[in-house]
């Protein structure tokens, strides 16, 4: 028999999406087939699962903490925010429907509806537990007319709730007991209990607060228990939809210092933060001219949801004078998805695929060129290096892989420097430049440790033997949750919340 649980929060980035990951960790292993699910996410992080459709990274992190493999029914609605005009391109099930603005999306809302219920359904055939993931909070009242991702959601798949309150964020039992005096009495009674996040401190200290909230509560005629408080921890997950280094006048001491041009479209975070497990990197974003000075040892130009805009930006801001003095003077560059499409002579959207913006003419780097296609090219890829050369020189037999996401078509003489096949575009390296379509390139560990040590080099440092294995750096990190979890929360009454 399927059961389920949603955990919704008093606001956004309190602790959501790493909750739902611990939790179906737990589930797991206490034996259950458990599946996370989000119904909508916003989210510029995104993954191509088996089948080549698109879903959210968060729900990856879940799917990897419930022991099952990520698939785009997880996430059925995923909003990626794209054009100047403040829309977004709304995939569903995993592939591009259209860019629709937030009236447009609303007015669809039956649409909708059906599709997610439709996916909630094929995880309630298919697994033993559901954790549901909501948005933002159930406060904002304003969307509960066409709500299909927090209280809505939880009426479809008619799931009793958890509520969660990040303590850093100040005035907790206040935003716990608003946030439940301001639903509907439908909606109140499926909150059956809370969980306070991120406490630093003796945690009796709490304990008062916690009486008054409950007095207060039943004064209101109202029982709603807290199931834990969850001490701060710093775990190396991936953020759902963020990067997490330091801007430049905060560059530490390490031996290698990587500076990541930050687009206001900035898409696949990811690509590059998984960079900071490594103790010899220090990453740095760069948002002006002024800051890209220094001992950089590598640029890059990472994804963009508009490829476009965002090089218009860059460009007035005179970041790629400054990208170009570099390249000139030896620093290796390198370009990521939209940034790889930079590197080269143009870029084309004459279909207004992303956005307003036709054409840019870029950096020139690389003898190529980019037009935006309607369709979306969505595959997980498997590639050994070949007859490498430049900065890749002596990289041949190493296996990377990922993913890639992308409606630029790129053509030009410069594919001759693939060294992931002839003609083939999804890696190449030319003297001190590569670019890339392969997002995740840096979950390779073999490949990235060797990658910096090249760099190392390249300052006469020696190099580092040891690599960071990913899936395993992740995995202790998951098993680290579910312990903190266990250990803090009261996981007899969340299984009688399990309906």
């Amino acid at each position: 028999m399927h059961k389920k649980i949603m955990l919704q929060g008093t606001g956004s980035s309190v602790g959501k999406s790493v909750l739902t990951a611990g939790l179906c960790r737990v589930f797991s292993q206490d034996g259950y087939k458990v599946a996370p699910f989000k119904s909508q996410n916003m989210a510029l992080n995104s993954f191509v699962d088996e089948d080549g459709k698109e879903m959210s990274r968060a729900q990856v992190i879940q799917a990897e903490g419930a022991n099952t493999t990520p698939k785009a029914f997880m996430n059925p609605i995923l909003l990626k925010p794209t054009g100047d005009d403040n829309s977004s391109q709304v995939i569903l099930e995993g592939i591009p429907f259209k860019n629709m603005q937030a009236k447009e999306y609303y007015e669809n809302f039956e649409l909708f509806k059906k599709i997610v219920t439709r996916n909630y359904n094929i995880l309630k055939e298919n697994f033993e537990i559901g954790v549901i993931e909501g948005a933002g909070s159930p406060a904002e009242i304003n969307f509960r007319k066409n709500d299909i991702v927090n209280m809505g959601m939880a009426e479809i798949a008619d799931s009793n709730v958890i509520l969660i309150a990040d303590i850093e964020r100040g005035g907790v039992f206040a935003s716990i007991y608003g946030t439940l005096m301001i639903l509907d009495k439908p909606d109140r009674d499926r909150i059956k209990g809370y969980i306070i996040n991120k406490f630093r401190g003796d945690r009796a200290l709490l304990d008062e607060g916690i009486k008054l909230l409950d007095e207060k509560l039943a004064k209101q005629n109202l029982k709603v228990p807290c199931l834990g408080v969850l001490p701060y921890i710093d775990l190396k997950l991936e953020n759902e939809d963020s990067y997490n280094f330091s801007p430049k006048d905060e560059k530490s001491k390490k031996d290698l210092n990587i500076a990541v041009i930050n687009f206001e479209k900035l898409s696949n975070s990811t690509d590059f933060t998984s960079l900071l497990v490594y103790e010899d990197v220090n990453l740095v974003y760069i948002s002006s001219k002024e800051q890209l000075t220094g001992d950089f040892d590598l640029i890059i130009l990472p994804g963009s949801k508009n490829a476009i805009y965002d090089y218009t930006l860059i460009e007035a801001r005179k970041i790629t004078q400054g990208v170009l003095e570099y390249i000139k003077k030896g620093t290796l560059v390198l370009g990521i998805h939209s940034g790889f499409q930079m590197l080269g002579k143009s870029i084309k959207d004459l279909k207004q695929v992303e956005s307003s913006f036709l054409k840019a003419e870029t950096l020139g780097v690389l003898n190529m060129s980019t037009n935006m296609k309607e369709k979306k090219y969505t595959k997980q890829v498997t590639k050994t290096l070949t007859n490498c050369t430049g900065f890749l020189e002596g990289f041949d037999g190493i296996t990377v892989s990922g993913c890639e996401i992308h409606q630029g078509l790129t053509t030009g003489e410069d594919s001759k420097y693939s060294v992931t096949g002839e003609d083939d575009f999804a890696l190449i390296c030319k003297d001190n430049i590569i670019g890339t379509y392969i997002h995740g390139l840096f979950n390779s560990s073999k490949f990235t440790r060797k990658f910096l040590n090249k760099l190392r080099e390249r300052k006469g440092l020696p190099p580092i033997l040891d690599y960071v294995n990913m899936d395993t750096y992740q995995e202790t990190e998951l098993k680290k949750l579910a312990k903190l979890m266990k250990t803090n929360l009261d996981m007899k009454k969340i299984y009688k919340i399990l309906k």
